[in-house]
């Protein structure tokens, strides 16, 4: 019987999930044709990191705007706005006909990822059982890593396809964008949004199909927790709140802080400057695409075991010894494309299965009911403002001097130095606890 309603949530899961497939493709895919969109508008290093983060701009928006109308509206009905404007961002920016066209339609399609970002957790989170909480809301960042595979991939066979290989990069995203639209018809309203608004029947009906045992208990706690934090300060922004909102802002900003945007948008003209080819820099892509998955899949597997805070401590001192390590072949000049390669696989292999995968089910856990969605906006706005900063400034950092990509690298691996202590001293530890048990409690 467990296995059926696991079953179940597992479905429900993966198919809001898709939208961290969606949400991973446009993260990579823009790796390879951002030297394309140089070339054809012929970008000063300026217009260039900010045509590229465009998109990224529009999700720092979709990420602050999304919680209000998740939870006044319900979390299914913003999913379908979203897979709307995933539809929108892959065909409008493969048709743009000039650079600002191709800002507009990346700005409106980040809004979207954004969104995604928020909406998407928040709703695996809430019809999981806490015993297997951490591993659904994870698929969430799988999905997101295997679209950045596919992205290279699909980036690596259409690289000589066509006269403008770009367009194609870009618009073969909308095929999974209206797959995803016709998916969402399917999958329930949360319960917890449900219970939320006073319709307790079609909530039990819900939790009916994915729990066993004590439907009525566990309605009665929502229920209980949701009058309680009614009765309390319901400003997100509040002192009652100080716990939740820095253990989020944190664990967003530090997962940018890491690089991994950097190195995802531009992981071919890094390999270009250690030397490779343009085509073997796209494949080298790939592989760190596929290390990205597969160490995903053991972040899914270890974190309802160890938990969240031994995953983060292990994978930030791992990833600064990678970082330093980069950082120092670029200040001596002293790589080759392939050692260069080993270093980003490990560093990949650390944050894969650690800040990774731990990201977006740790902001999803820890706010209570009545303001989830604003503190998932939080979480999710901080993620995406570090990371359409870093995506800006990177390009322009690079070309301050020869050692600018060496000053990039020393100062993501001093972050993740940062990242161990702060997670070791102050951030809790949350699995197999209720998230009414988790909302009383931060």
């Amino acid at each position: 019987m467990e296995n059926k309603t696991h079953t179940k949530v597992f479905i429900w899961s993966l198919i809001v999930a898709l939208g961290g497939f969606l949400f991973g493709f446009d993260t990579a895919v823009i790796s390879g044709v951002e030297q394309h969109i140089q070339r054809l508008f012929q970008l000063t290093p300026f217009w260039h990191g900010f045509t590229i983060s465009s998109a990224l701009i529009g999700t720092v928006i979709g990420a602050l705007v999304a919680g209000t109308p998740a939870d006044k509206y319900g979390r299914k009905p913003i999913l379908f706005i979203i897979a709307g404007l995933y539809v929108l961002l892959a065909i409008g920016s493969a048709l743009a006909g000039n650079v600002t066209t191709f800002i507009i339609f990346r700005f409106l399609g980040g809004i979207g990822v954004g969104a995604s970002s928020v909406v998407a957790p928040m709703y695996i989170a809430e019809i999981s059982p806490a015993k297997i909480r951490g591993r659904m809301t994870a698929m969430f960042q799988f999905n997101v890593i295997f679209g950045i595979l596919i992205a290279f991939i699909s980036n690596f066979l259409l690289r000589d396809f066509g006269a403008e290989p770009w367009r194609w990069m870009l618009g073969v995203a909308g095929i999974p964008a209206l797959l995803y639209f016709s998916l969402i018809f399917i999958i329930p309203e949360s319960p917890r949004f449900l219970i939320k608004i006073g319709q307790i029947a079609r909530a039990k009906i819900i939790l009916e199909k994915i729990e066993i045992i004590s439907i009525d208990e566990e309605i009665e706690e929502i229920k209980h927790s949701m009058i309680r934090s009614a009765n309390g300060n319901q400003q997100l922004f509040s002192m009652i709140y100080f716990k939740p909102i820095s253990v989020a802002f944190l664990v967003a900003m530090f997962n940018q802080f890491s690089g991994i945007n950097a190195i995802l948008y531009y992981a071919p003209r890094i390999f270009e400057i250690s030397g490779l080819s343009n085509a073997d820099s796209m494949f080298q892509s790939i592989l760190i695409g596929v290390t990205n998955g597969i160490f995903t899949i053991l972040g899914m597997i270890l974190i309802d075991r160890v938990g969240r805070k031994k995953l983060l401590i292990t994978g930030s001192i791992g990833m600064s010894l990678c970082l330093g390590l980069i950082a120092k072949t670029f200040y001596t000049q002293s790589f080759s494309g392939y050692g260069l390669l080993i270093l980003l696989l490990v560093y990949i292999m650390f944050f894969a299965f650690s800040t990774g995968a731990v990201i977006w089910v740790l902001i999803a856990e820890i706010f209570p009911n009545n303001i989830r969605g604003h503190g998932q906006s939080l979480g999710s706005f901080t993620h995406w403002f570090f990371a359409a900063l870093i995506t800006f400034m990177f390009p322009m950092v690079a070309k301050t001097s020869q050692f600018g990509v060496g000053h990039a690298f020393l100062f993501f691996s001093v972050m993740m130095i940062v990242q161990a202590v702060v997670v070791w001293k102050y951030f809790p530890e949350t699995k197999g606890r209720t998230l009414e048990d988790l909302g009383e409690n931060l």
